[in-house]
């Protein structure tokens, strides 16, 4: 992979009124939707015509700094590939224009000075984590209170008990597990460090990678002192490394970005039952986002086109949405919400969302809406959402597996306000079980998308037969949530059921 010497993580991105005023709708149970014929539709939505969006969306980022991230000229030319589309083809377009903060980290180093010299690389061997401060630092590294056999359970740094005796100045070296990377920061802030490294924990979690690169943040403030992650393989020699001595530098910059989501809106169907089927457009800066995420983004796209050319009147409102600034935290979409009336909220029917379905080691995963697998439910009526899925999976012949519904995409906002939700996901850096293996292909043991948010995430990244089977799943739900007059409504508008919002979070970034 070729990681350029700048990168832009989502550190520092301010959540722009995300919170909403919540009324309580008329408790209506949710009802199975009507049967829809999709196959129409299904036939229409061909993976050669998506593909051709991927390709474009690759010639934009090829001619942008090989990125469509927030706020750059490679994310408003990939709007305005889409808005011209959706313009020729009758819908109601509309952009919605929002700013927010993010700290950008530009020359950042890490280095082993002794007892052996060795460069580290910034997006393989380490990253910063949101909300890092800037620094540098070169100094000894301590381990604190780590484990590194058995299960490799932990609770490295997080109590200051675990910081008894640290050497004030040094680099603490900890592992993941237990509390909060807040919580560790600020133990080893306190303890006099000088600097953070948050090594992965090394054990065995299903569906979360504990071994590679993971993206983490500390939630506010920023910090005063450089934190960045590790793969579990680094931090494991590091911790055994006497008289292990190293460099940490971030260099942190915070700037104003000001971007937008496009929206499009069928010209006919009930705008008191809208269907919003959406995705992020924009990508992070290490690579074009081809998998994440317009994989999830050209299926809608092409979707969209498809039912314009056939022609279909649904008897909902279907309101298609490009989302921006998911990659700093979700921002786009949580505006979106913020945005809208306690009226507008209850006529919001139910939200789609669709976000890397063309993993290459792929898993087809479903949200867990009535959390009967995992634990955590969506509103009212994203079981629901969940069965049509399903449904249609076991039409085709083909598998399903729950995935969480833990507000790590742009469906959180919906969920925040007692909006139903659901949708689609084919796997980011967790990695894939040998059981999963045996029941939908692929290889144990490696990441489900092994160019997640890396420079690799190309045009070739992508597994033309997943993105077939999840372009047919779009095409089948939208238009059967389209055609529906079923109440699908949740109960409870504006009191979700599912994660509680919390202003730290950041897209896919871990809290711990």
């Amino acid at each position: 992979m070729n990681h350029r010497t700048r990168t832009t993580t989502r550190a520092g991105a301010l959540l722009v009124a995300a919170a909403v005023c919540g009324a309580v709708a008329i408790a209506v149970p949710a009802q199975a939707a009507v049967a829809t014929d999709t196959s129409a539709l299904r036939a229409a939505v061909t993976v050669e015509g998506v593909t051709q969006h991927l390709a474009e969306f690759q010639a934009i980022a090829d001619a942008n700094n090989d990125n469509r991230a927030a706020g750059t000229a490679g994310h408003d030319a990939s709007v305005d590939y889409v808005e011209g589309l959706l313009d020729a083809a009758g819908y109601l377009t509309t952009r919605q224009e929002f700013s927010y903060e993010r700290t950008d980290f530009g020359d950042s180093t890490l280095q082993q000075l002794s007892p052996n010299a060795a460069v580290y690389v910034l997006g393989v061997d380490y990253f910063p984590m949101d909300f890092s401060g800037e620094g540098d630092t070169t100094a000894a590294v301590t381990a604190v209170d780590v484990n590194l056999v058995g299960d490799r359970a932990s609770t490295s740094g997080c109590e200051a008990a675990d910081f008894a005796g640290f050497p004030a100045g040094d680099i603490a070296l900890i592992q993941r597990g237990s509390c909060d990377f807040a919580v560790k920061a600020d133990n080893a802030d306190a303890a006099g460090a000088s600097g953070v490294i948050v090594f992965n924990q090394g054990n065995d979690v299903p569906g979360d990678d504990r071994f590679g690169l993971f993206g983490g943040t500390l939630g506010e403030p920023v910090r005063d002192i450089p934190v960045v992650s590790a793969p579990f393989a680094l931090g494991e020699e590091w911790a055994t490394t006497p008289g292990l001595q190293m460099r940490l530098n971030l260099e942190a910059e915070v700037v104003q970005v000001t971007t937008e989501n496009l929206l499009a809106d069928t010209p006919t169907g009930r705008t008191d039952r809208t269907v919003v089927v959406g995705g992020h457009l924009d990508g992070v800066a290490e690579g074009p986002g081809i998998n994440d995420n317009g994989s999830g983004t050209a299926a809608i796209l092409e979707t969209a086109l498809a039912m314009a050319e056939l022609e279909i009147e649904p008897e909902n409102r279907v309101r298609f949405a490009f989302w921006s600034g998911e990659e700093d935290g979700l921002i786009g979409s949580s505006f979106y919400v913020s945005q809208l009336t306690p009226r507008e909220i209850k006529e919001t029917a139910l939200n789609l969302n669709f976000d890397m379905v063309g993993s290459l080691n792929s898993v087809n995963f479903v949200y867990d809406g009535d959390g009967d697998a995992l634990g955590v439910a969506g509103p009212n009526g994203s079981g629901l959402i969940e069965d049509v899925f399903v449904d249609f999976f076991d039409s085709q012949g083909e598998p399903s597996a729950p995935t969480d519904f833990d507000g790590r995409s742009d469906y959180f906002g919906f969920i925040e306000a007692g909006i139903p939700a659901g949708g689609l996901f084919t796997g980011a850096e967790g990695i894939k079980s040998a059981e999963q293996a045996g029941i939908f292909g692929g290889t144990a043991g490696e990441p489900y998308d092994p160019c997640y948010h890396a420079a690799c995430d190309t045009f070739d990244n992508i597994n033309d037969d997943t993105l077939g089977l999840m372009s047919d799943a779009i095409a089948h739900s939208t238009l059967t949530f389209a055609e529906t007059t079923s109440a699908v409504n949740g109960t409870a508008k504006g009191n979700g059921k599912g994660v509680q919002f919390d202003p730290a979070f950041k897209g896919h970034q871990a809290l711990r």
